[in-house]
């Protein structure tokens, strides 16, 4: 079996040595000593530590020895001991040295000081090597995992939703084209447009942004279903929020009306934030002391009220407070703040607004609910006001809205006519209001963007940190 059965540094680590000989193969993180001995920190990425080796340099041929540098990889073979030393429990005594891959210590972009999350983000194919981002993938690792286990644990089956589509979910229009026509003189139709006809598909075709449409109809035969894959904006907007290509979690329930949903989303979130409290701990250790010395920078008003475990375990402590859009406006309306973008009933809310309620105003996380219906997506059921539509924004601390969901309108004549109402071609969801027709029934969904909980399960400020290769405007390099 080979690799496949080899330990890892974290196996060792919280392994009793018993000065057994072992293998490890790894990236050197730094070397120092003296001319008599060196001490290399060994790193493979299973844990945001390293383990010594300890190599006694009359042992190793002096040219060997000078090519394990940072960055280098190597084999080492040697005897695992107690460590003599502070700061771990064992160390390596190396016997053994092999060098897999050398490193020139002169142009490695990664030396030993603090780097800024700008510089990194311009060498994205070298920055999982520092522990932030070590720390972040294992984290996203985990969160990834978490998902799938806690809908696989109630019953909920995984559905792969199209990532090319016809349609467009939020009839926002932002969307990445899908074409095989020549940039220059594609052909054109009678009206002196692009004829899609004679594309790949026979018609306009975009990159998804969002899976939900497909998974409602899986969700109306299986009745609890969800997807879990990338999504994309052709937003042009520079934020520490937004991406380009992102990935979002879709769950889609049968037989739920709004109550239910909000209820799914809170034990959801409050599942996901302890699965990282419990197996995480050590990179969200990591994480919060790297916080702290950043936010040590920051102008006052900037900095977190909250260490990024002390904020964890208060979502875990707290029951989510619901209250309608409406009261949401009128206690921001009264609330003395000046804000840069003004409140009144039938404006959407911004992250400034969003921030106050759960940051300032209850000091938890809120779901607000019941929306104006002109300021939400077309398939969301209509409240019998005639105003607003039995929508839930789920609002957290540091991030302001993590997930966006509703009930769904099952009524086939409400739901055609607001089609209509928005100018969406109903050619290119016909499938859609015909599941309407077949056995309809009350259901319900909502999307969690997994970068924004990952930010917020990180405490990093800027969503291109929790991704490996981030997609934003005029940035496509890795």
């Amino acid at each position: 079996m080979g690799a496949l059965n080899e330990k890892r540094i974290a196996d060792y680590l919280a392994a009793q040595p018993q000065e057994q000989i072992i293998s490890l193969k790894g990236w050197v993180r730094s070397k120092r000593g003296n001319k008599d001995i060196a001490f290399i920190a060994l790193s493979d990425g299973s844990t945001i530590k390293t383990i010594q080796v300890v190599a006694e340099l009359n042992q190793f041929d002096e040219n060997l020895m000078k090519r394990v540098t940072t960055g280098s990889s190597i084999l080492v073979k040697g005897k695992l001991v107690a460590s003599q030393g502070a700061g771990q429990t064992v160390e390596l005594l190396a016997e053994k040295i092999e060098i897999l891959g050398d490193c020139d210590p002169e142009k490695f972009p990664l030396q030993k000081k603090k780097h800024s999350l700008e510089f990194l983000r311009e060498i994205a194919h070298l920055r999982p090597r520092t522990n932030t981002f070590g720390a972040i993938l294992r984290l996203r690792h985990a969160m990834a995992f978490a998902i799938h286990k806690y809908f696989n644990d109630n019953n909920f089956y995984y559905i792969h939703a199209p990532i090319i589509t016809g349609s467009d979910a939020e009839g926002a229009g932002e969307m990445f084209r899908v074409t095989t026509l020549p940039a220059e003189n594609a052909p054109k139709n009678e009206s002196g447009e692009v004829d899609f006809d004679k594309d790949f598909f026979g018609k306009e075709a975009n990159l998804t942004v969002s899976g939900q449409l497909e998974s409602e109809l899986a969700a109306l035969a299986l009745s609890k279903v969800y997807t879990f894959g990338p999504t994309f904006r052709a937003e042009n907007s520079n934020t520490t929020r937004h991406l380009a290509e992102f990935w979002m979690i879709e769950p889609e329930m049968a037989f739920f009306e709004l109550e239910d949903n909000m209820d799914l989303a809170e034990d959801f979130l409050k599942y996901l934030i302890r699965y990282a409290l419990d197996n995480c701990r050590d990179d969200l250790d990591f994480l919060e002391k790297r916080q702290q010395e950043e936010e040590l920078q920051m102008k006052k008003e900037d900095r977190s009220s909250m260490p990024l475990i002390a904020k964890l375990e208060h979502v875990l402590a707290e029951s989510f407070e619901r209250l309608t859009y409406t009261e949401a406006v009128g206690i921001l309306e009264k609330s003395g703040k000046k804000f840069e973008f003004p409140v009144s009933w039938g404006v959407d809310l911004q992250s400034e607004h969003e921030r106050y309620l759960v940051e300032k105003h209850f000091k938890k996380p809120v779901i607000l609910t019941n929306y104006p219906m002109q300021i939400k997506a077309f398939y969301m059921k209509q409240n019998d006001d005639g105003k607003t539509v039995r929508a839930m924004d789920i609002l957290f601390p540091g991030i302001g809205e993590i997930i966006g969901g509703s009930q769904r309108e099952e009524d086939y004549e409400k739901l055609s006519k607001r089609i209509d109402e928005m100018g969406i071609h109903r050619d290119s969801l016909w499938w859609y209001l015909e599941t309407r027709q077949y056995g309809t029934v009350p259901h319900a969904g909502f999307g969690l963007g997994f970068e924004r909980l990952m930010l917020f399960v990180s405490g990093m400020g800027n969503i291109r940190d929790v991704i490996p290769f981030p997609r934003t405007p005029r940035n496509l390099e890795f």
